[in-house]
C-alpha cells in the first residue's frame, strides 16, 4: 500500500467532528458538521492508528516485534526460511 491509501484506511477510535468541505455544502443544513468514519490524511495520530493496526495483524499472524526497533517484525517457519516485516513512516 502506498502511503496515501494507508492513511484512507485508518480506523478511529475516537469521535472527530469537521465542517462540511466547500462545494458539499447540503443546502438548509449549513451549520451541520460531518462525522468522520474513517481518517483523513493529514490527521497528526494517523500514523500512530495505522501502526497499531499493523501491529495487531502481524502479532496475529505470529511476527515478532524487534526488541531494538519495534516497526521490524521477524517470523522462521523453519531453519531455512525467515521472514522480515520493516515498516517506516514519517508524518
Amino acid at each position: 500500500m502506498d502511503v496515501k491509501t494507508i492513511f484512507l484506511n485508518g480506523d478511529l477510535e475516537d469521535k472527530i467532528y469537521m465542517t462540511q468541505p466547500k462545494g458539499c455544502v447540503v443546502p438548509g443544513q449549513e451549520n451541520k458538521v460531518c462525522k468522520l468514519l474513517k481518517s483523513l490524511y493529514g490527521l497528526k495520530w494517523v500514523p500512530k492508528q495505522w501502526h497499531e493496526k499493523l501491529n495487531s495483524g502481524l502479532l496475529c499472524d505470529s511476527f515478532i516485534p524487534n526488541d531494538a526497533d519495534n516497526c521490524v517484525y521477524s517470523k522462521s517457519e523453519n531453519v531455512n526460511v525467515s521472514l522480515y516485516v520493516c515498516m517506516w513512516m514519517t508524518c
